[in-house]
């Protein structure tokens, strides 16, 4: 009993687990009462993440420039937080056409198994995160995101311990203030959303910021490493039939062309929309069109100001 009682009083000190005595009768409320006092909870989140900007934006340089040598972003939760983390993870490839469990990296204590289905005592271990970091091979290279909402979870928090002594890059994500978890990490970011609706039900609140946040890592992460043409998400992967209609928008977009121009050119470049675009523009045959994004790591609009000196 004793470590329950510790365990307590660690919980009874974080603010998102704070009990809101103004809203014990909620739940005699009308429907859409309640409706409207979660909506106006929501509307909170966005302030307190502005107030964390520096800290992100510091965070995602960390991480771009270690992606443009190679280096992998990996997130490493347990809970929601887990799941949010794979959730980013698995949209990039579709998005940015990074390589499926490669380039960026899901870790969910307890396995993929923990997305669907509760894995008892999984977030109370550090050494399942070393075990699963290691799994990945893990170097310097690399950077790791602990995502946890209380900022205590020894899952987030072992991940980043590990990480960080094999020299990776670190990023502690949480939504308390003075968090174990932004303390181990290299970047620590603070979203401290308050006390939720449901009292400990950090899917609400902190979810929404934790979301919030992994969408500015890895998005920007992405606009840095050249993965898109102003707003334009140029290296989509089209796998199916709305992102081919998606690549042909997008190729017309950034190039005014006509539709015949447009599919001669995405037949030249295998359907690829980044060197289709190169094409339009500089006026350059496909080969030409690879050569230049080569050797302008990716970037396009690199590539345009070599084509045209």
């Amino acid at each position: 009993m004793p470590q329950y009682t510790e365990l307590r009083r660690e919980l009874d000190a974080l603010t998102t687990e704070a009990f809101r005595p103004e809203l014990a009768e909620i739940d005699r409320l009308p429907t859409l009462e309640i409706a409207r006092t979660m909506n106006a909870e929501d509307a909170t989140v966005p302030a307190a993440v502005a107030a964390q900007l520096p800290s992100i934006a510091a965070a995602i340089d960390g991480i771009a420039d270690r992606m443009a040598r190679g280096g992998r972003l990996v997130y490493a939760g347990a809970g929601t937080a887990g799941r949010l983390g794979v959730l980013d993870a698995s949209e990039c490839p579709p998005t940015f056409n990074t390589t499926p469990g490669q380039e960026v990296v899901g870790l969910i204590a307890g396995g993929p198994g923990a997305m669907v289905t509760s894995v008892e005592g999984a977030e109370d271990s550090k050494a399942l995160a070393a075990t699963d970091l290691d799994a990945l091979g893990l170097t310097a290279a690399d950077s790791v995101v602990g995502v946890s909402a209380s900022g205590r979870t020894p899952y987030a928090v072992g991940a980043v311990e590990h990480a960080r002594a094999l020299g990776a890059l670190t990023v502690g994500l949480s939504c308390n203030a003075g968090s174990p978890l932004a303390a181990a990490a290299d970047h620590g970011i603070e979203v401290v959303v308050g006390p939720e609706l449901v009292s400990g039900s950090t899917r609400l609140k902190a979810g929404t910021a934790q979301k919030l946040v992994l969408n500015m890592l890895s998005t920007i992460t992405m606009i840095r490493l050249g993965k898109t043409y102003g707003n334009l998400m140029v290296d989509v992967r089209a796998s199916n039939e709305k992102l081919r209609a998606r690549s042909r928008r997008i190729v017309s977009l950034a190039t005014g062309a006509d539709d015949t121009a447009i599919e001669d050119a995405l037949t030249a470049t295998r359907g690829e929309v980044k060197p289709a675009i190169l094409t339009l523009l500089a006026r350059v045959d496909a080969p030409t069109a690879d050569r230049l994004l080569h050797e302008s790591g990716g970037h396009l609009r690199k590539a345009l100001e070599s084509a045209r000196r």
